[in-house]
């Protein structure tokens, strides 16, 4: 048993005197208890009593549940106060890496070049446009800082210019809901236009007479966008037209626009199955029509490239292909033609086209590769990267026409990078490079990707981050891991700035790239879905066993965290294997599995049924019952833990770590820390505003440091 921090982490031995052993000195004082309601549940013969049922109110009014809420906070702000200091000293290190006169690389749009600057201590980006790449003759066109003013809460979403590039398209949230209110500025008075279109997902696509827009309305209870309407600017939004109406309620619906601006998609994605339909945009009377009928078990999506549209599609490939068809041979998928053939080891990720040239990105063993084919005579080239190990979009491609192709990269000792890869000549400009403040040097920092072995035979990858002249493979480095493991969300290894403040305390990081992600191609995430998921809880667990074995953290100073998905999967290895962790961070926890998947007005959730599954279904209902962590909180020691939520959250809502946090009060049985933070203006992405997310990080990451034994 370590209990002594080594040499290495006392490079700032202040700060952790200010942390390290300061529970001590917490003041004692009682946590909150919160009153017992029984309410009693029954299905398939099986009853459940949840005694804290009476904590939902979805108006958020209720005097009781907010008077608990704000007893939570205050025990939360009185057990913390000893870390302000260090809380303090970590938000000032992290806010004075970051260039605070920032702006975005421009990307072209139509014949503008647009981009964001951020400027000073603002919080929030100013939205301009210029002639060219150089800024040449620049123009605000939104500045957030304004609109976001006197607000606790603001964020805008979707900027879009209409075709003739006279009017601006945008939607509003001052409440952290994700449902927008969309709104139309004319760039040359600077003036709103009345138009106010509520209750959307807050974005619009243009149709092409410039006074068209197609925009998705929400479903004001269960927070589905689902219906799509045609509006018409200057005409009462009562008056708008309703186009399509999904009313299978597990699949989402979202608009895009085809690069030539020709089509209007309506996409229609389940968890297991997608769709399209397709809308004339130069006709503003077209009603939609099925790219192919929908069916189960089949995904696809497409893109325009002249006659043809080509379909990245599950058909018959696991990990993907691509096809394409002729616009006058829709509708059957026989006359689908092959373009990049299925491959089991090879997951195809993505794809970008261009007049003359297709890019596409896969995926082998956990690494990503681009390559560039000429349409004309099939000559491929691959763009080449010298990490191990990174993260790799493709953005702002818009315009069928460019001639390069824009890259975003990164690695976990890289800062994001971007770059544009000329199509014809192979030849690759950097753009930008991600600028970190102080005395930061990438060589200072070692990155590894390895392989642990699970306890069912399977290889896990992992990728781990350290500053070299702190780590010693000795089992005496605190570490942190972190992981999300749903959805087939795939989290690779990029760069941080806020994970500096911890490397530079001797912290190893890794990422457990477990089933229920993508990292190892569609398999992996097969094998860690609905009655698969205890794989999910058992790679993150059989992975902290294996790094600590090998020397990468110190078995008593080993701290994990998740969010969201990721805040399922801390409440499920606590109670599975609470001993091997000192400190535990779960924020916007989805914990309370079966009450909110057998509840089909909370959001969202018969979107989750191909995640999850059905438990209605008696087969899926005691699965998820086996590692719900509301369900399974059990009289047992629990890890010192830090919760957080936000009151608006639209996608795990606020009363289910509430009520978690109240059961693992009652049933834990050590004296461990367990501390509730409940931001009471967001939602679930946490405070808007550049800086201030900075001081949740800060909390953590202070929480953490504390704990070091």
């Amino acid at each position: 048993m370590k209990k002594i921090i080594t040499a290495s982490l006392l490079v700032a031995p202040a700060l952790f005197i200010a942390g390290c052993n300061s529970t001590a000195t917490q003041p004692n004082i009682a946590a909150p208890v919160a009153k017992k309601i029984a309410h009693t549940m029954e299905i398939h013969g099986h009853q459940r009593t949840d005694n804290y049922y009476w904590m939902r109110d979805d108006k958020r009014q209720d005097p009781e549940m907010l008077a608990h809420l704000a007893a939570e906070n205050s025990y939360t702000t009185a057990k913390i106060q000893h870390t302000l200091p260090l809380q303090t000293k970590i938000f000032e290190e992290i806010k004075n890496k970051i260039e605070k006169d920032d702006n975005s690389v421009p990307i072209k749009r139509g014949t503008y070049f647009y981009s964001t600057e951020m400027i000073g201590d603002n919080e929030y980006p100013i939205h301009v446009r210029a002639d060219d790449f150089k800024g040449t003759n620049k123009t605000v066109l939104l500045d957030i800082n304004l609109l976001a003013a006197g607000k606790d809460y603001y964020a805008a979403s979707g900027l879009s210019a209409s075709p003739n590039e006279k009017i601006l398209a945008y939607g509003e949230d001052t409440v952290s809901r994700r449902i927008y209110t969309l709104r139309f500025k004319d760039l040359a008075s600077g003036k709103l236009l009345s138009d106010q279109l509520s209750g959307t997902s807050g974005r619009t696509m243009w149709g092409n007479d410039n006074k068209t827009v197609y925009y998705i309305k929400k479903d004001p209870q269960t927070l589905l966008g689902y219906q799509v309407y045609r509006h018409i600017l200057g005409t009462p939004q009562q008056d708008d037209q309703l186009l399509y109406q999904e009313d299978n309620n597990t699949y989402y619906t979202y608009l895009s626009k085809s690069k030539d601006g020709s089509v209007v998609f309506i996409h229609h994605d389940s968890t297991e199955s997608s769709g399209v339909s397709i809308i004339d945009a130069n006709n503003p009377k077209a009603l939609p029509q099925r790219f192919i009928k929908r069916q189960p078990q089949l995904e696809y999506s497409i893109a325009k490239l002249g006659q043809w549209y080509y379909i990245h599609t599950n058909w018959d490939a696991t990990n993907f292909r691509l096809m394409k068809v002729n616009q006058a041979q829709l509708g059957d998928r026989k006359n689908w033609q092959p373009v990049i053939a299925a491959n089991d080891d090879v997951k195809l990720d993505d794809f970008e086209l261009f007049n003359n040239h297709l890019v596409y990105k896969q995926r082998e063993m956990g690494q990503t590769r681009v390559t560039v084919r000429n349409l004309t005579t099939g000559q491929e080239q691959r763009l080449k990267f010298n990490d191990d190990a990174f993260a790799l979009y493709l953005y702002g491609n818009n315009q069928l026409d460019n001639p390069a192709l824009r890259v975003y990269y990164t690695s976990m000792t890289t800062p994001a990078t971007h770059y544009d890869f000329d199509l014809t000549s192979g030849q690759t400009v950097t753009l930008k490079q991600q600028q970190v403040l102080g005395d930061f040097s990438p060589e200072n920092y070692g990155s590894e990707r390895i392989f642990v072995k699970a306890r069912d035979g399977k290889q896990v990858p992992v990728s781990l981050v350290y500053r070299k002249d702190k780590f010693k493979k000795d089992g005496t480095n605190p570490l942190y891991q972190y992981a999300y493991g749903s959805y087939g969300t795939t989290v690779d290894p990029s760069f941080s700035i806020s994970r500096l403040s911890l490397l530079d305390r001797g912290f190893v990081y890794a990422i457990a790239h477990i089933r229920g992600s993508q990292m190892l191609g569609r398999p992996w995430y097969l094998d860690g879905k609905k009655l698969n998921k205890m794989n999910t809880f058992n790679d993150f667990i059989d992975v902290t066993k294996q790094l600590t074995k090998q020397g990468y953290g110190d078995n008593d100073n080993v701290f994990a965290a998740g969010g969201s998905a990721g805040g399922l999967l801390m409440g499920a290895v606590i109670n599975m294997a609470p001993e091997l962790y000192n400190g535990v961070a779960a924020s916007v926890a989805f914990v309370d599995v079966v009450t909110t998947m057998l509840d089909e007005s909370i959001p969202l959730t018969t979107n989750e049924y191909d995640e999850w599954g059905n438990p209605n279904d008696k087969t899926y209902y005691d699965y998820m019952l086996s590692y719900s962590p509301y369900d399974q909180v059990k009289a047992q020691d629990y890890p010192n833990l830090l919760v957080t939520t936000g009151l608006h959250d639209s996608q795990v809502q606020y009363f289910e770590p509430m009520k978690w946090v109240a059961k693992l009060r009652e049933f834990k049985t050590d004296d461990n820390v367990l501390l509730f933070k409940v931001d009471m203006e967001s939602g679930h992405g946490g405070a808007s505003g550049r800086f201030k997310r900075i001081h949740k990080t800060a909390l953590q990451y202070a929480f953490f440091i504390d704990l070091i034994k």
